[in-house]
């Protein structure tokens, strides 16, 4: 199959080679084309780019004209990672570093969701306890700089935050389940 004429005179020199070494027929070549330089298969690479371009190959590509997306972001060698874990919206995947700093971003509104004293401390006693295995375990992975929350504080703050909520019903029934309904008295 011969190939659009090309105007540069590398590229017709890198054709003509290429045909040369293939007894004169370009894909008569039983293996990989064999270049004797580094020149030699830099101009291979670029006639197959200047001929690819004129077939118009790399017209209406995806993206072409927009900026390249977090091009101003510093650079990050699990980028590709980060962006499976982000367009997929996984959970649980992460090293134990990183799910320590997530949940510790989180806490304030994970202790809103429990009524209960007694499971605000449990649940900042349990965080606590991962956070100081994870700092002992030389698994590699990032660092493990989640600070430890201090449990009368992070307690106290919860009380505030409660107090400052409209008051409802002290424990919201189950809606809609079978065991709600049996609660109520109505089946």
């Amino acid at each position: 199959m011969k190939e659009a004429p090309m105007d540069d005179p590398r590229s017709r020199a890198a054709q003509y080679r290429a045909e040369r070494d293939g007894d004169g027929a370009a894909e008569s070549t039983s293996g990989p084309p064999r270049w004797s330089t580094r020149e030699e298969r830099v101009s291979a690479v670029e006639a197959s780019i200047q001929v690819a371009i004129r077939r118009g190959e790399f017209d209406n590509l995806p993206g072409a004209g927009k900026p390249l997306e977090g091009i101003d972001k510093p650079h990050d060698p699990d980028w590709w990672i980060r962006q499976k874990i982000e367009r997929e919206n996984l959970t649980g995947l992460a090293p134990p570093a990183i799910q320590l700093r997530n949940e510790h971003r989180a806490m304030d509104d994970t202790l809103d969701g429990f009524w209960r004293e007694e499971d605000v401390r449990e649940h900042l006693e349990e965080f606590n306890k991962r956070v100081k295995y994870a700092r002992m375990q030389l698994q590699g992975g990032p660092p493990v700089v989640t600070p430890l929350h201090d449990i009368e504080e992070d307690v106290r703050a919860w009380r505030e935050r409660r107090a400052a909520r409209p008051t409802s019903d002290p424990e919201p029934e189950p809606r809609g389940s079978w065991i709600g309904r049996f609660l109520r008295g109505t089946t």
